[in-house]
């Protein structure tokens, strides 16, 4: 993952409604949710929750499906694991180690 992807895709999150949103999309799964189904869940307004959705699918963190006359909103659990690797991918690699006491 680029920089200036995780970048958008953290500022995506780094809102409190953006970020309820997209956790209620993580536990409904590959599945996903009716826009109808987000917005009773969490008790938002259709127009508040368009917004939203539009900028996490912009982040590339949520994909949009139609069913019928339903916009199935699902996680992009691909772009999310590159997420967490691209965060992760310095992790352990001795950067802390050993370092109970020190003042540097």
């Amino acid at each position: 993952m680029e920089k200036q992807t995780a970048i958008a895709c953290l500022a995506a999150l780094a809102q409190e409604s953006r970020l309820d949103v997209f956790r209620l999309l993580v536990r409904s799964g590959h599945a996903g949710m009716s826009v109808g189904s987000i917005a009773e869940a969490l008790e938002m307004p259709s127009a508040t929750l368009s917004f939203h959705l539009k900028e996490l699918r912009s982040a590339g963190l949520a994909t949009c499906r139609a069913e019928g006359r339903s916009r199935i909103y699902s996680p992009d659990f691909d772009s999310v694991n590159e997420l967490l690797a691209f965060l992760g991918e310095s992790c352990c690699q001795g950067v802390g180690k050993n370092r109970k006491g020190s003042n540097s």
